[in-house]
């Protein structure tokens, strides 16, 4: 099944990533999982722990062209689950790289590339 899931990452890391096979995030060593929401998650994340932060994306990842295992989890007791990608990702599993910018008091809104 082919559903799509999006990670939020710095410009830098990616574009690091994309000169490569794979993307691994710095925190990949320390989690060993990539963190990633889907759609409806993705604003809360990004205003709860990017708040403030300047050039990042969002990853838009074809989860069927990854060879990972995926676990919707909460590792911190809440009742979300959000998909985990146990697994580096494949820079060809990403469908697209999208700007999120953030507002001037520092929060994001959903990109309009992104809203449905």
């Amino acid at each position: 099944m082919n559903r799509l899931i999006y990670h939020i990452t710095s410009l830098d890391e990616w574009n690091t990533a994309q000169t490569k096979i794979e993307y691994r995030p710095r925190q990949f060593a320390v989690d060993g999982f990539i963190h990633c929401s889907y759609l409806h998650q993705l604003l809360s994340v990004a205003n709860r722990i990017f708040r403030g932060q300047k050039n990042l994306v969002v990853l838009v990842i074809e989860s069927s062209k990854t060879d990972c295992k995926i676990v919707d989890e909460n590792l911190e007791g809440g009742l979300e689950l959000y998909p985990h990608l146990y697994g580096l990702l494949p820079i060809n599993a990403v469908k697209s790289a999208i700007a999120l910018t953030g507002n001037i008091d520092g929060s994001f809104s959903l990109p309009k590339e992104l809203k449905v």
